[in-house]
């Protein structure tokens, strides 16, 4: 039996600033992603594209996605293999690779640059190798069309 999980996601536009979508620069891109009672996330398009700097836009969402499913295969596979990690933090970058036509694009890369933190020195080269477990586990780098590398750096705590 296959067994499925639904992720219901509700996009509300808040932008219609009095005469909604009459012209290109008529309305704001500002909206609200909700999700069954939790709260919402401010969201609009990227700056570049007439967003607001403030809010998150589609593409560090699809990001931070890639890291936050990574993060949590790897803190699995570390529990699961006796490798005990204190800290872990992620600065992740996404690439969007324009069109010539500038009409359109896709993003074409993730890189995340993974610091992480092991209770023991005998720990570290198990650490780093999990990391190439991950991508054949994770929903979300299973799920897209672009490459995702990974650049650890693993220490120990200090005690």
């Amino acid at each position: 039996m296959t067994t499925t999980h639904t992720y219901d996601v509700t996009v509300e536009w808040t932008g219609n600033l009095g005469s909604g979508t009459d012209g290109y620069r008529s309305f704001s891109r500002d909206h609200e992603v909700l999700a069954g009672g939790k709260a919402g996330i401010a969201a609009s398009s990227d700056p570049v594209f007439r967003g607001d700097p403030a809010r998150w836009n589609p593409e560090e969402l699809l990001v931070a996605s890639v890291a936050q499913c990574h993060m949590l295969w790897y803190l699995h596979l570390c529990a699961v293999g006796g490798v005990t990690v204190t800290e872990y933090e992620d600065s992740a970058r996404g690439v969007m690779t324009m069109d010539e036509s500038g009409g359109g694009g896709q993003i074409t890369e993730v890189v995340l640059c993974p610091e992480v933190t092991v209770a023991d020195a005998s720990m570290v080269e198990k650490a780093r190798s999990l990391h190439a477990d991950v991508p054949a586990l994770c929903f979300i780098a299973r799920s897209v069309n672009f490459p995702i590398a990974h650049t650890p750096v693993i220490r120990v705590q200090e005690n």
